[in-house]
């Protein structure tokens, strides 16, 4: 009987492994667009968002800007949050951080990226 029990719980084991290796999860299947707004975010020549905020991962981080942690919390809604980084001085006039979308720093699908990049943290 005890050798019963432990072949069928190693059966058991191997098909839910087995499972779990075909059933991709949320953060592997936008993994890739988080990495590519991550770039965008870090690069010197693009986002530059380093450049005020500080953001894990990131090195020499500036801090004109809030501290980029709990985006999640802070911008529940996606929206809100890419109108923020398109064009900041629509809801803040005097606001230091460019505007992305309108002067034309990041394409429209590179700010989409960022987005992604940004609310993961």
């Amino acid at each position: 009987m005890r050798h019963t029990a432990i072949t069928v719980s190693t059966a058991i084991a191997v098909v839910l492994g087995s499972l779990s290796l075909s059933i991709p999860s949320m953060s592997q299947a936008g993994s890739s667009t988080i990495d590519e707004g991550k770039k965008i975010a870090f690069d010197r020549k693009k986002g530059n968002c380093l450049a005020c905020h500080q953001i894990e991962g990131g090195s020499l981080p500036g801090n004109i800007g809030p501290p980029l942690i709990a985006m999640k919390a802070r911008f529940p809604d996606k929206e809100v949050l890419k109108a923020q980084i398109s064009n900041p001085q629509k809801n803040n006039p005097h606001t230091m951080m460019p505007p992305f979308g309108p002067h034309e720093i990041l394409s429209a699908s590179e700010i989409d990226k960022v987005v992604e990049f940004i609310h993961a943290l």
